[in-house]
């Protein structure tokens, strides 16, 4: 359970991005809609799988909601959070609604670059996540069961 909740933190962080070139002010500016795409988890033992997500963004100035489903060969789970921004500090909760795990979102970041602490029960995340043009990556250690994860996501 821990190894999927730290894969849901993984991906859902990916949306937490900001994209330059809209007249709202919030830190989420062109979030809003439909994203795709996937990656690589490296597992603490060593093994690597193939991950690919959809996600859904609701952007509102300071504020977000995202509904994310992914998938790799070996499961498939579905998350939902929401964040705020204030200033430089980000903030909120996320649940992993398949398995009934939640957890809390913190960190600091603006200009398309953030980093973030995902945390829930038994587990703890770090996260950089980066934003160019239509183009979002995200990098994650993790301190248990789940050493890694590199995902690319696009419009």
């Amino acid at each position: 359970m821990v190894r999927r909740a730290a894969a849901a933190a993984v991906v859902l962080t990916a949306g937490m991005t900001a994209s330059p070139g809209h007249a709202d002010p919030g830190p989420f500016t062109g979030m809003a809609g439909t994203w795709g795409g996937g990656g690589t988890v490296a597992l603490e033992d060593g093994s690597t799988e193939r991950i690919r997500c959809r996600a859904n963004y609701g952007v509102s100035g300071p504020r977000m909601t995202l509904v994310l489903t992914c998938a790799s060969d070996a499961y498939k789970f579905g998350l939902q959070a929401e964040v705020i921004a204030e200033g430089s500090a980000i903030s909120g909760t996320w649940s992993e609604t398949s398995r009934g795990i939640n957890g809390v979102l913190q960190g600091r970041g603006g200009g398309g670059n953030f980093q973030l602490l995902a945390t829930t029960a038994g587990f703890n995340a770090n996260i950089a996540l980066a934003t160019r043009g239509k183009r979002q990556s995200v990098s994650i250690r993790a301190d248990s069961q789940f050493r890694a994860a590199n995902i690319s996501l696009s419009r």
